[in-house]
């Protein structure tokens, strides 16, 4: 029981700070010889921003500045610079106290392009060493599935719901078919729905499953017990948006666009692979540690899983009015 009060009290600690995963953009544009057209986005949670603020070398002075625009998810400023940007450092302030990654790409007058994701631990980009990093996207989707405790939480629920390898193999796949094809229509802007009340459909789609977990199994949806990948196809839809949210506030470059999604979408897989492995090698641990304690462990989980998803969807469904 402390166990799981433990990780609701952690679960809803996160759930306040859902928005704080999505990450910031830095974009300076060389217009000229030794002058940058700056952009900073940067995420808003709860209606303020985060205490983050990019700093660029020394020798760079503010040319023209324009007011700052709000996006309802972002603040957007712009600003130009007189410098060459090719030596000191670009230091993002205050991220080291977030969780929030920020991707810096600097665009030059010859074609060049380098990007760079930078991290809590890494908040500063050296300008010398700085290199073309496509695999910037890759680790976004990555990270972007990690630090999501919501889609996380899904995946472990579905895990749990569906017991035979198959059927989970199966299910498991139309979960990514689905969100793959929402994210991509979602960023190629086809597509458009709200972030807000696509959050809060989220989280009743985690409540519906930790519903399903703690019922008696005869008592449960006969579709989703016969067909779970459906269900799993159906809520995959909404998570793709989700998803999409982080590549929508940061904007993919044109050039590269089908890369930058089909690495962002292979960095998702590629976390949801690795909380997948997880979860199957912690119950098969549980099978000869914890035997007798396994439906109390499952059904302890479940409720937690359940109360931190009601608080989010009544959060969420709170912020979206």
């Amino acid at each position: 029981m402390k166990v799981g009060l433990g990780i609701l009290l952690m679960l809803v600690s996160y759930a306040a700070q859902a928005h704080e995963v999505r990450p910031a953009f830095l974009h300076l544009t060389e217009i000229e010889q030794g002058a940058f057209d700056v952009l900073w986005k940067q995420p808003i949670q709860g209606g303020m921003r985060l205490a983050l603020d990019p700093q660029l070398p020394d020798a760079c002075t503010v040319v023209t500045e324009t007011t700052p625009e709000h996006t309802g998810t972002a603040l957007l400023q712009r600003w130009r610079v007189a410098c060459a940007l090719d030596t000191g450092t670009i230091h993002i302030r205050g991220l080291s106290r977030t969780i929030t990654d920020v991707l810096v790409q600097i665009d030059r007058l010859d074609g060049s392009r380098s990007m760079q994701l930078l991290r809590a631990g890494s908040p500063t980009l050296d300008l010398q060493s700085a290199t073309p990093d496509a695999l910037s996207f890759l680790m976004l989707g990555v990270e972007h599935l990690l630090f999501g405790v919501d889609h996380i939480l899904f995946i472990v629920g579905l895990v749990l719901f569906v017991r035979a390898p198959w059927q989970l193999v199966k299910t498991v796949t139309a979960f990514t078919i689905a969100h793959s094809i929402t994210l991509t229509l979602s960023v190629l802007e086809l597509v458009k729905l709200s972030q807000q009340p696509v959050e809060a459909v989220i989280a009743l789609s985690i409540l519906f499953l930790a519903r399903e977990l703690v019922i008696p199994e005869e008592r449960r949806s006969r579709l989703t017990m016969a067909k779970p990948w459906l269900m799993a196809f159906s809520f995959g839809l909404l998570h793709g948006f989700g998803f999409a949210g982080a590549l929508i506030d940061i904007g993919l470059p044109k050039e590269q666009l089908a890369l930058s999604l089909l690495l962002f979408n292979v960095g998702i897989e590629l976390g949801q692979l690795l909380v997948i492995a997880i979860m199957l090698g912690v119950a098969t641990l549980g099978r000869y540690l914890l035997s007798a304690y396994r439906k109390v462990v499952r059904d302890g989980f479940a409720w937690t899983m359940g109360a931190a998803a009601a608080f989010w969807t009544i959060d969420r469904v709170l912020i979206a009015l």
